[in-house]
């Protein structure tokens, strides 16, 4: 019997504005959008083969991206095919950039970009293949 196979993955994101969070992705990332609930308060946005999910933040409760709790971790990163293109794109839309392409010592051409909450979100080209 065949083993089933995994065919994507979301990384789920809290957001404190979900509509102003959705504009973010859609245009300044060039991802697309579904919302759901009345009034929405849960999303998917796609771009390409890859998936985001952002869920409206409960109440009284405080988001906390992952570089608040350990130095330099993402809270999420996205292989890319052509980093140096994908960097160019994001920063003519005006898309937050954290910090800069850059060569990494493990042999990946990388940037990031920071959301409406703080979250650290990296894109990254294996150049080592």
């Amino acid at each position: 019997m065949a083993r089933a196979k995994l065919i994507a993955q979301a990384p789920v994101l809290l957001v404190s504005d979900l509509l102003a969070s959705v504009s973010y992705w859609t245009d300044k990332v060039g991802f697309t959008a579904r919302l759901w609930g009345e009034p929405a308060d849960f999303a998917i946005l796609r771009r390409d083969g890859v998936f985001l999910m952002l869920s409206q933040k409960p109440a009284g409760h405080d988001i906390m991206p992952n570089w608040k709790i350990k130095d330099n971790l993402w809270d999420a990163y996205f292989w890319v095919d052509d980093a140096r293109a994908i960097y160019n794109e994001l920063v003519a839309s005006g898309a937050d950039i954290d910090y800069h392409l850059c060569e990494q010592p493990y042999g990946v051409l990388e940037f990031g970009i920071q959301d409406l909450d703080g979250h650290d979100i990296a894109f990254g080209q294996d150049l080592e293949g």
